[in-house]
């Protein structure tokens, strides 16, 4: 059954209905008009968050107009959509739609803004840079009402979603203040601050200086009793204990930049903690297809940002190749740590993870003790922590944390018996913040649900009633489509000359003058046209070596200096 339009309406597209303004301009021309880049429109809310000038940009741009609606192109999913408050210039990478008698600019951008155009949009992107072209958004359907319901129904939105964009606002605000909390809470555990009134009323059996120092002893231990077994293996028998000696000593914390601890408290390096010098590694490096009964292999993608790990979409190996990487075969306890691309996400090895494997993204850390892991997952995800490991990274492409600048890494080192009341008051502030964290992402999704219901009755003809003294969008249709032939039937004028203007090298425009001169100046006598910017800028740019390098001979010696201002001033720019 053909769907029933509401009185007055008509069926048309955006195609039909909005013109695209194709009115270029080089910045250089318009230097003092403000500039609208993508990223200053926020995605979904169509809310403007800045603007550049002009005068910083150097690539052929669009002009817009006051009322225009401007539309991102590059990445459809982000939804940047705006009404243009000013006169301005934009990114090449907005679709500009002018403003139109026959079409209210804040129904058309609320209705590009709507779910099911960001989805219509979505299908029709291309090229590795995901974007997509007015030709493809041209067929989009839309049902157009009447000019005066079509401003019925912006007056209505703008009232009701008003309401729940500040409902989303608190909310996105209070998220923002529970990450903080979270933050104030880890640190105040591993600083002791958590634990102060507990320690006025406990003294546990031993300092935190002991218990490092018995789980010193005891690494070398462990060690000793691996290498009695090598030589035992080798059919050699020690006559004296000089083998001992061979045993790696752990480097010690570094220990600047550090917060106060308490005085009860030692401080250890994360190779003092480990059961040995190889009690830190990465897994597997080339995994390859995944199989169907082989061993679990963890990812980043596998484990969230509080460290729980997934339970489902784990990649499995095969038994063969984790073998081969059997020193990162996971036991329940061990600490991963992400070393490379999202870097300092850290978890807990849970029981139905154990005989599983990671691949080289993550690092296995293997405590001397496994009673330490909740304590050491716990400074791993504080602030003061995650800043080191930020300064550490190194690499441009993909950044990455070298396992030998891990090791030095300081952990603060409280009795057991402090560690497991700093967990469980810690585990206890951050549970309630998490559950409220859950609620107010709720209602986020809440909110936009109700959003798109309201676009939805909006662009149906429900949100308002229709008028019979309203005059019908057809008349609308009729003018557009009149408007349009007049505009095609305009002369077109005379064509250009096909002949490319003169131009004159930039050095040779340099010596005429003695006087320092700005690139816009050089740009119009040496003359370059407006489509020409980036190719002005190159060749500017390669001209500043020449000058800094070649000594003028005597009759150009006074003049040199002034040349050479204009790349000077390039370079400030």
């Amino acid at each position: 059954m053909p769907e029933k339009l509401p009185k007055g309406w008509v069926k048309t597209t955006l195609g039909e209905i909005a013109k695209l303004s194709r009115n270029r301009v080089m910045p250089m021309e318009v230097p003092s008009m403000r500039y609208v880049g993508l990223e200053n429109i926020e995605q979904q809310t169509m809310k403007l968050l800045g603007y550049g000038h002009a005068r910083d940009v150097h690539s052929s741009s669009v002009q817009f107009r006051e009322g225009d609606v401007l539309y991102g192109k590059m990445r459809p999913y982000l939804n940047k959509v705006w009404v243009a408050e000013f006169d301005g210039i934009c990114s090449a990478e907005f679709l500009v739609f002018p403003k139109s008698d026959w079409l209210n600019s804040q129904f058309l951008a609320l209705r590009l803004n709507a779910e099911d155009f960001v989805t219509f949009a979505n299908g029709k992107v291309s090229g590795q840079r995901p974007r997509v072209d007015f030709e493809a958004l041209s067929p989009f359907p839309i049902h157009l009402p009447p000019i005066a319901e079509q401003e019925r129904i912006v007056a209505k939105l703008i009232v009701v979603l008003t309401s729940v964009q500040r409902a989303e606002m608190a909310a996105h605000r209070a998220l923002e203040r529970l990450k903080g909390y979270r933050a104030a809470v880890l640190n105040a555990g591993i600083t002791g601050e958590l634990t102060r009134s507990w320690r006025k009323t406990h003294k546990p059996d031993e300092t935190g200086a002991q218990l490092l120092q018995r789980l010193l002893e005891l690494r070398r231990d462990r060690w000793e009793q691996a290498e009695l077994q090598h030589i035992s293996n080798a059919v050699k028998h020690p006559t004296d204990d000089n083998w001992k000696a061979r045993y790696p000593d752990p480097i010690p914390p570094r220990t600047q930049d550090m917060p106060n601890f308490p005085s009860t408290w030692a401080l250890a390096s994360v190779e003092q903690l480990l059961q040995g010098n190889h009690g830190m590694a990465y897994g597997i490096l080339k995994p390859g297809n995944p199989v169907s009964n082989g061993v679990p292999m963890l990812r980043i993608v596998d484990i969230s940002e509080d460290g729980t790990i997934a339970t489902k979409g784990i990649f499995h190996v095969s038994r063969a190749l984790a073998q081969e990487f059997k020193r990162t075969r996971l036991e329940t306890y061990d600490v991963l740590l992400s070393i490379m691309g999202t870097i300092g996400r850290t978890a807990i090895v849970p029981d139905r993870m154990d005989g599983a494997n990671v691949n080289r993204a993550l690092a296995v850390l293997k405590l001397i003790d496994k009673k330490l892991a909740p304590f050491v997952f716990l400074v791993f995800r504080s602030s003061w922590l995650q800043t080191l490991i930020a300064r550490t990274k190194m690499g441009s492409a993909q950044q990455r944390i070298n396992l030998s600048d891990l090791r030095w890494f300081p952990v603060p080192i409280p009795s057991l018996v402090e560690q497991a009341e700093i967990v469980r008051e810690a585990e206890h502030r951050i549970s309630a913040a998490a559950r409220l964290t859950n609620t107010l992402k709720r209602q986020l999704d809440h909110a936009r649900v109700t959003r798109q219901s309201l676009l939805r009755d909006a662009f149906t003809g429900r949100l308002v009633p229709q008028k019979p003294s309203d005059e019908p969008a057809s008349v609308l249709l009729e003018c557009i489509r009149a408007s349009r032939k007049a505009e095609a039937k305009k002369p077109k004028g005379k064509r250009m000359s096909k002949s490319k203007p003169t131009r004159r090298p930039l050095l040779d425009v340099l010596r005429e003058h003695t006087k320092p001169i700005t690139p816009e100046q050089l740009f119009d006598e040496a003359g370059f046209q407006p489509a020409q910017a980036d190719t002005f800028y190159r060749e500017l740019a390669s001209l500043r070596k020449i000058i800094q390098e070649k000594k003028p001979d005597a009759s150009e010696a006074k003049a040199w200096p002034y040349r050479a201002h204009v790349l000077l001033e390039l370079k400030k720019r």
